[in-house]
């Protein structure tokens, strides 16, 4: 559009984040002395030309004018309705601002343009739809707000320019939105704004609507839901009084079904609050779920339910017998407590101080001894309930002593849900794998289970969910673990210890008989009058196809075996019955894996050559043979010192050292060549030595390794030993000699040296391992070399290894 030639010299009304357009009239307070300026110095320059006073209204915006301002007219000058002195000026038309000037009074002077604002007449097509779209649009927005007089005059705007200012009026506009109107001059484009920014904000405020309208319907819903649920409970409650008879089968009313519980005091005290809790909260709260959740848990469990315990002593000895050959500690213990429970309760002491006589026993073995089988038949032959509770790889705190109600998903912890799963209060709750019990940010299961184990505190045992005291005291907890160490030392000190050191071979020949051939005799499709295994093929399998202490690795050969003679049968290949005997092994399962050191050819064994020793030690599957070599390196390498490989633990290395500095010391008093120690570097070497090794108990061994090395006298193939030597050459007792002994059997090995003060602990190795051993208990290294090595001959004495 084109600007007039004729320029305007105005005082300028600054106003101050506000926006006036051509065609509002504004009332604007002439106490701002700026604004009052610019009226004043308006009517001096009036009184010497014809009109009304001229002020040119400009928006400043954050201290910055805009480049386009609006010509006004003073139309009147008088009080505002607050009273304060005011002034009422009309817009007249864009003016764009040019330099500064001068001129009469306080106000500032500025020369300016008017802008052409005219539309061609008559109207293009594409305009007169955007008029007649700004007014319906405008017209909708103004009768949503109840405005009808403004209705009229807006449609009897026909000008375009004017149209577009009009929105000037409305007050959804922001500051920078009315400043876009202002300096847009063009009054098409400009009607196009003001059209898009009222079609915004009427999108808008449907959008705000149909929310509005969903939460009130929402509310109202909730209210008539909430009346209606409480005209419901009134009328429920008016019929059970009709029917007084019919109330306690209302199955939703807990106040009834607690007081119909058998429930101890003190929790049906806890209940009946949380029943007055239920009934003032809403049925929209969160709370009252929990609370529902929580009643139906205590009403679940049996607070008042016994089991008898079968006080037939000779029976239950007889069930454990049928059902598990061996672990005599394990089943003369519960003959105990089963002989000590019915004397207290023949002498009416079966509560004493609000505790029953419960037991926690920990069953400490390696794998495949049948830990875990052996709770079950503890459980029969007390004639309890019997619940297993898997803790391998629990990590959480609060699945032994349950999550606080308030979680979402909260639920009792593991002892409660055993108890509320056995149905009974006293049953026999196995804690299985007790020594993989983890740890971690959220908490040690293994001290939640301090209280539960301790037979001191466990009869009043709190889950974080029930909240209420539970009686654990008649519980009888066995946990199993294969490593005692692995226990915390606070919870194994709650427990009664007892060692399931494995088994002999004896003891396993019985095993497979009776129990393990019957039953794979079963999985397998057999009758145990098709197929038999004699006891020298049995005890060949226990002997040389495994060699461990339980007997899981057994029961795998009989399947394999029989499985092999069920699928000969089927493909024609052999006849039934058939008897398996000890030559039938190999044809049927291929050779033996576990051939004993003395029955292979002396040219082979391990020990064969000087500086080898057969040593015995504990693992996490039991007792094991471990072997120890020993060489010297050459003495042009100048390789001296001590190396160890094997994996082996800080303990085991002080052990090498100690040995090498014994034999340095004491050497020559054994007739020894230990110059060659001075001189030569020494490795001692500890076969398998990926499986990380450690202890203080291979001492004696790795000394007789280094002896028989400096001697070239042989180790004896029969003899293992096992104990810690000192620098003076003393042998100390070390742990584990049931376990060691009976690794020594199972190997073939005939004579076993262990400490003299290790003598003791022979009682606990059965009496058939004994007969075959020939044990001998010393004090001092140099009995252990007497024994352990070979007569020095010419035959038995070759030359010494060199370690390249």
């Amino acid at each position: 559009m084109a600007s007039t030639s004729t320029p305007l010299t105005l005082p300028v009304l600054p106003l101050d984040d506000e926006v006036v357009l051509p065609g509002m009239v504004v009332p604007l307070d002439l106490s701002d002395s700026e604004v009052r300026a610019a009226v004043e110095a308006a009517q001096a320059a009036a009184r010497t030309t014809p009109g009304k006073p001229r002020v040119l209204l400009v928006p400043r915006i954050d201290g910055t004018y805009a480049g386009t301002g609006v010509l006004g007219t003073v139309e009147q000058v008088g009080r505002l309705s607050d009273g304060d002195p005011g002034a009422l000026i009309r817009g007249r038309g864009r003016v764009r601002i040019g330099a500064g000037t001068t001129g009469p009074g306080a106000a500032l002077w500025v020369e300016g343009t008017r802008v052409d604002e005219t539309v061609p007449e008559p109207l293009p097509g594409q305009v007169a739809e955007l008029v007649k779209e700004y007014k319906a649009l405008a017209t909708a927005w103004l009768r949503k707000r109840g405005a009808w007089q403004v209705v009229d005059r807006v449609q009897a705007i026909d000008d375009v320019s004017a149209l577009a200012d009009n929105s000037g009026y409305s007050p959804f506009l922001t500051t920078d939105q009315k400043v876009e109107l202002l300096e847009t001059a063009d009054p098409v484009a400009r009607l196009k704004l003001a059209t898009q920014q009222l079609r915004d904000h009427l999108a808008e405020q449907d959008v705000a609507e149909s929310i509005a309208k969903d939460v009130q319907e929402g509310v109202d819903k909730q209210q008539r839901e909430f009346l209606l649920r409480r005209q419901l409970e009134a009328v429920r409650k008016e019929l059970r009084e009709l029917n007084g008879e019919q109330e306690g089968e209302e199955s939703d009313d807990y106040r009834s079904r607690v007081e119909a519980a058998d429930l101890p005091e003190k929790v049906r005290e806890a209940a009946l609050k949380e029943v007055d809790k239920l009934e003032r909260s809403s049925d929209q709260s969160p709370e009252g779920s929990w609370i529902r959740t929580w009643l139906d848990t205590v009403l679940e469990m049996p607070w008042n339910e016994r089991t008898e315990d079968a006080y037939d002593i000779q029976g239950a000895q007889a069930v454990l017998d049928a059902e598990h050959s061996g672990l005599q500690d394990v089943k003369e213990r519960i003959t105990e407590y089963l002989a000590v429970r019915k004397r207290r309760t023949e002498r009416g002491l079966g509560v004493v101080g609000g505790r029953r006589g419960g037991a926690v026993l920990a069953l400490v073995g390696p794998p495949g001894v049948g830990k875990t089988s052996l709770g079950e038949s503890v459980a029969h032959a007390m004639g309890r309930k019997f619940v297993r509770v898997a803790l391998g790889g629990v990590r959480d705190e609060a699945e032994i002593r349950g999550h606080r109600r308030t979680y979402v998903g909260a639920l009792p912890g593991r002892v409660v849900r055993a108890i509320k799963e056995a149905g009974s209060m006293n049953p026999v709750v196995l804690l299985d794998e007790i020594d993989k019990v983890g740890s971690d940010f959220r908490g040690d299961p293994a001290a939640a289970l301090l209280e539960v184990l301790d037979p001191a505190q466990n009869h009043t045992f709190r889950d974080h969910y029930l909240e209420v005291e539970l009686d654990l005291s008649d519980v009888v907890f066995l946990a199993t673990a294969n490593v005692l160490e692995a226990i915390p030392e606070a919870l194994a000190d709650r427990m009664e210890i007892v060692r399931l050191d494995g088994y002999t071979e004896d003891e396993k020949v019985v095993i497979a008989r009776d129990h393990l051939l019957p039953r794979q005799l079963e999985r397998a499709g057999l009758d145990k009058e098709e197929v038999a295994i004699d006891e020298g093929a049995l005890r060949k399998l226990a002997g040389e196809y495994t060699r461990e202490a339980g007997v899981r690795n057994l029961e795998r050969s009989i399947a394999r075996l029989l499985r092999k003679v069920a699928a000969q049968h089927e493909l024609g290949e052999r006849e039934l019955p058939f008897t398996v005997r000890d030559e039938d092994l190999r044809s049927l399962i291929g050779r033996p894996h576990h051939v004993p050191e003395s029955a292979q050819d002396p040219a082979e064994r391990r020990t064969a050559v000087p500086g080898v020793a057969t040593g015995l030690a504990v693992t996490g599957a039991g007792g094991d043979v471990l072997y120890v070599e020993a060489s010297l390196a050459d003495p042009e390498t100048g390789a001296a010192g001590l190396t160890l490989t094997g994996q082996l633990g800080d303990v085991m290395k002080e052990s090498a050292q100690i040995a090498l500095s014994f034999l340095r010391s004491r050497g020559a008093e054994l007739e020894l060549p230990v110059g060659d120690l001075k001189d030569r570097g020494v490795h001692i070497h500890f076969p398998a030595g990926a499986v990380p090794k450690d202890g203080p108990s291979a001492g004696v061994t790795m000394t007789t390794a280094l002896a028989s090395l400096l001697s070239g006298r042989l180790v004896r193939t029969d003899v293992a030993m096992t104990g810690e030597v000192s620098l003076t050459g003393r042998v100390l007792p070390i742990g584990g000699v049931k376990q060691k002994l009976l690794a020594a059997h199972r190997a073939g090995v005939t004579t076993v040296i262990i400490p003299k003060r290790n003598e003791p602990d022979l009682d606990d190795v059965p009496a058939e391992v004994l007969d075959k051993l020939d044990v001998h208990a010393v004090t001092d290294v140099r009995q252990v070399l007497e024994l352990a090595l070979a007569p020095a001959t010419a035959d038995a004495a070759p030359e010494v290894p060199v370690a390249a």
